[in-house]
Parts: C-alpha cells; structure tokens; sequence
C-alpha cells in the first residue's frame, strides 16, 4: 500500500457543508497480548456467559419467570371466579328486578281491580240508598195521605153527624120519634 493520507467525507457543523479531512494512516489500534480489542469484548462475553450458566442464572431467570406466570395465572383464575360471582350477582339482581316488576305490576291490577270494586260497591249502594230514601219518602208521602184522608173522613162524618143532626132536629119530633122507635121494635 502506497503511503497516501486517506480522506474522509464529515459535516461542518458551523457551515453546514461537507468537507474532508485526512485521516492518518499511521493510526494502530491497541492490542494486548496479540488480541485487538474485538476479539478480548468476545472472549470477556464468553467468560460471562460461562459465569452464568455455572452460576444457574438461565434456571434462576426461568424459575422466577416461572414464578411469575404462576402468580399470574392465579390471578387470571381468580379474575374468572370474581367474574363467574359478579355474572351471577347480576343475574340474580336482575331476576329480582324482573319480579319487583312483575310483583309491582300485579299490585298496580290488584289495586285497580279492588279500586273498580269499591267503585261499583258505592254505585250499588248509593242506588239502595236512593231506593230506600225514596221509599221512605213514598211511605211518608202515603201516611201524609192516609192521615189526610183519616182527617177528612173524620171532618166528614163530623159534618155529616152534625147535619144530620141538625135535620133531624129540625123533621123529628119527641113524638115522632117514639113512634118510629116504637115501630122498630114491634118489627123485631
């Protein structure tokens, strides 16, 4: 290789243009006991990785990742079992929904069937009291009659003793009187 400087392509921050640089040939990366240094990070990787595998670090990570999906299982079953309770709580807070409201639409009938009976109710018994108030106006109204019709027929006859009476006293004699009361009695 010929001893040329070789030229690298970088960015100038300050003005914003590419510009080369020489960059030395003559550069030597360090070496320690005839290794570059990519060949001491394999072999340090090598030994960590030995370190670990006598050291049970594989078995420990899987153990605890183990452990892990253990705890998370447990939780997961735990998490059917709450919902598998919370599904039933709701089904069983539901049907009772459903009976409160069958229950509260049968007192809503029942409550307008008795409501319906105590209106009939009152519509019959209303129409017996107008009956009966009626009939006992009619009784009245027929005894008002009968006491009328009793007063008259006592005025009446009043009257009519009063007049006869009076004709009589006025045709009849004394004498009269005991002949015809004479007559009676030979008749009999």
């Amino acid at each position: 290789m010929a001893n040329h400087p070789e030229v690298f392509t970088t960015v100038d921050p300050d003005a914003g243009q590419f510009a080369e640089q020489p960059h030395d040939a003559g550069h030597v990366e360090p070496t320690a006991f005839g290794l570059e240094a990519f060949q001491w990070v394999a072999i340090s990787m090598t030994v960590l990785i030995l370190i670990m595998v006598v050291k049970k670090v594989p078995s420990l990570l899987a153990s605890s990742l183990d452990g892990r999906i253990a705890a998370i299982r447990e939780q997961l079953d735990d998490a059917k079992k709450l919902r598998a309770e919370a599904e039933e709580l709701r089904q069983e807070y539901a049907s009772k929904i459903a009976n409160a409201e069958k229950d509260a639409a049968m007192m809503v009938e029942h409550a307008r069937t008795e409501a319906e009976a105590i209106v009939t109710k009152a519509e019959e018994d209303s129409s017996l009291m107008v009956a009966r108030r009626q009939q006992m106006a009619e009784d009245k109204i027929a005894a008002a009659e009968r006491a009328a019709i009793e007063e008259l027929r006592t005025k009446t006859a009043n009257a009519a003793t009063s007049a006869a009476r009076s004709l009589i006293a006025d045709k009849y004699e004394a004498e009269g009187d005991r002949q015809l009361v004479d007559s009676t009695i030979s008749d009999l």
